[in-house]
């Protein structure tokens, strides 16, 4: 895609929705991060229905380490992975006890380092709590700019430092969340719905329906 095909794209994008919030539902930094961690491999709603009653009772790191491993997994068990996700929920949250004062920390590095932390679950936490303009590169976001042509690559990796390089600055900072929402409700995997799409104009792929 053009460079000036890209910048229209993300302006009609904004022009829909200026300020657009993640699907998860989230009441501080600690409760988006486990969150974030819960929703691999899981949908948004999914995760929301199962951390309802969770995060009323255990909001901060201190909480959930004393609700217990057993609790934390009957809590989750709607969710895939279940088992893994509670003891990494568990494991972080003691983690940031111990070396953070109880507070989730501000830099991809130490997010990273806590257990079921990826770089993607890092970037979400970057770009929300912390305001960084970084893009946590998704399968929807993999598949939008590979099928468009936007920021094509072979691994999420390679996509996120194409979008890097020609997001327009002024879009930078929510282009990662307009992606998700075009990816997920538009530019589905398997049946686009491009006679809706405000953007199909812009798009040359192959898949297109119209």
């Amino acid at each position: 895609m053009k460079k000036a095909d890209i910048h229209e794209f993300f302006r009609r994008l904004h022009a829909i929705e200026p300020e657009p919030q993640s699907d998860l539902k989230y009441t501080n930094a600690f409760t988006l991060l486990v969150a974030v961690v819960l929703s691999a491999q899981a949908t948004d709603e999914g995760v929301n229905r199962a951390t309802k009653d969770l995060f009323q009772i255990a909001d901060t790191p201190q909480k959930m380490v004393d609700l217990g491993l057993e609790k934390i997994r009957d809590s989750i068990k709607t969710i895939g992975l279940f088992n893994t996700k509670a003891r990494n929920v568990l494991a972080l949250s003691d983690i940031l006890i111990k070396q953070h004062n109880g507070e989730v920390p501000g830099t991809r590095e130490e997010l990273m380092a806590l257990p079921g932390v990826g770089r993607k679950t890092a970037n979400v936490v970057l770009n929300i709590i912390f305001k960084q303009p970084t893009m946590a590169v998704d399968t929807h976001i993999f598949r939008v700019c590979n099928r468009l042509g936007i920021a094509p690559g072979k691994t999420p990796d390679q996509v996120e430092a194409r979008l890097e390089k020609i997001v327009p600055e002024e879009y930078a900072m929510h282009a990662h969340h307009w992606l998700i929402l075009h990816g997920r409700y538009t530019c589905k995997a398997r049946t686009p719905l491009c006679e809706t799409c405000m953007v199909a104009d812009l798009c040359h792929s192959k898949d297109k329906r119209i």
